[in-house]
């Protein structure tokens, strides 16, 4: 099913020539997006329709890692590619957090940051979603590395007031700045506009483009890629599915069998995993050592799992393949390009790929609290936040090893 989203304005004061584009709204079982209400004050620019091959492989890893190519794969096979893709459009997530030009919004010459959030939206959810996934992609301005850093989702954060849903401020665990933004009307674009102000408060880093993510949607897309391969670090009896007559099931749907249940146990070890088995595992929380952030570190591996599949079975170079995902993806997507053309993001990312994905973890992996005795960041990873906006993260990453993410 084609992804339909509208385009948004940009609000930055430069020329329409600025920085990039906008993304696609899930269809289907979760709530249809709301369109988005312009990326704030300023001048509003008209943007070109863009219909690159850009986003296709963004859907892939999670809306936002626009690195899982070369440029050579592309060329000569733009065109076909294009029509692949080419009902995807794009929205308004970012609002006033996207990057000024003085940030470098109006050139892809510098760095780009991008905002991945997942959410776990059912046909019954109406606005009360919140982000369980919080995930910043820094690509530096060599654009030959990029950097996936997991934000605790019960990180204490001032969420600045929002005028579009009638939100006046306040205090709450970061994920709720989703769920404020959404409700009254905001949409899945205003819950990311009103996330990605509270990230820039809470971190000072301002982003290029953004992508929301439904979980049901890696199920779609690991089973258009086949599998991916993924190594548990720790086992862990799943505490959302069961396995009844050996088939996996939702709890409730497993209860209403009147069958015997089996619990779902993810062992030790690496292996190949279909889409219902990854996505289980990348959601587990309960049971693991550090809970949320033992789960921050699988997503991540997940992410990069899913890009080099796509990179190793030639999925991005072979149309039809490109074109299956696709169909898999695009309901359950949201994407924002920023001002940048597709076309031009392509080839500016071309020299990184996933094995340049590198995942770092906030807190040093485990819970830090505050005064209050609620979650919060770490000075280390204040520090971190500070070098991404910067641009100084490897040279930050080099004098302070232990942020490496453990997971393969």
């Amino acid at each position: 099913m084609p992804v339909q989203a509208r385009r948004r304005p940009s609000s930055r004061e430069s020329s329409p020539a600025g920085r990039r584009s906008t993304p696609a709204p899930p269809t289907g079982a979760v709530p249809a997006p709301h369109s988005g209400a312009g990326r704030g004050p300023g001048k509003p620019g008209k943007r070109k329709r863009r219909k690159d091959p850009l986003w296709a492989r963004l859907a892939v890893i999670v809306g936002a890692v626009l690195m899982v190519t070369s440029g050579a794969a592309i060329v000569g096979t733009k065109a076909i590619i294009g029509q692949a893709t080419g009902s995807i459009s794009q929205q308004n997530l970012l609002g006033d957090a996207g990057k000024s030009d003085a940030e470098g919004g109006d050139t892809l010459d510098g760095p780009i940051d991008m905002l991945l959030l997942g959410v776990d939206a059912r046909a019954d959810s109406g606005d009360d979603v919140r982000a369980d996934s919080i995930i910043m992609l820094h690509i530096p301005a060599s654009h030959d590395q990029a950097y996936l850093i997991s934000i605790p989702r019960d990180t204490e954060a001032h969420i600045p007031a929002f005028e579009k849903t009638g939100f006046p401020g306040g205090t709450d665990k970061i994920n709720a700045a989703f769920q404020f933004g959404m409700r009254n009307g905001g949409g899945w674009s205003g819950g990311a506009q009103l996330m990605a102000q509270t990230i820039r408060k809470m971190t000072g880093v301002s982003f290029d483009g953004a992508a929301i993510i439904n979980f049901g949607g890696f199920k779609k897309v690991i089973d258009a890629l086949g599998t991916v391969r993924i190594c548990v670090s720790q086992e862990v009896t799943s505490y959302h599915m069961k396995l009844v007559d050996g088939k996996p099931m939702w709890n409730a749907a497993a209860k209403k069998t009147g069958k015997e249940m089996k619990p779902v146990v993810h062992k030790k070890g690496c292996r190949e995993m279909e889409g219902w088995e990854a996505l289980d595992y990348s959601r587990q929380r309960y049971g693991l050592k550090n809970s949320d952030y033992d789960r921050q570190q699988n997503q991540q591996q997940l992410i990069k799992a899913m890009a080099k599949k796509a990179i190793d079975d030639g999925v991005m170079t072979n149309p039809m393949k490109l074109k299956r995902l696709m169909e898999a993806a695009g309901d359950t997507l949201v994407l924002d390009t920023g001002r940048a053309e597709m076309a031009d993001l392509v080839f500016t990312m071309r020299g990184v790929t996933a094995n340049e994905l590198t995942m770092l973890r906030t807190n040093n992996g485990t819970y830090h609290a505050n005064a209050h005795g609620r979650e919060s960041l770490s000075p280390l990873t204040m520090d971190m936040f500070t070098a991404v906006k910067q641009d100084k993260l490897a040279e930050f990453v080099f004098a302070n090893p232990t942020v490496l993410s453990t997971r393969k």
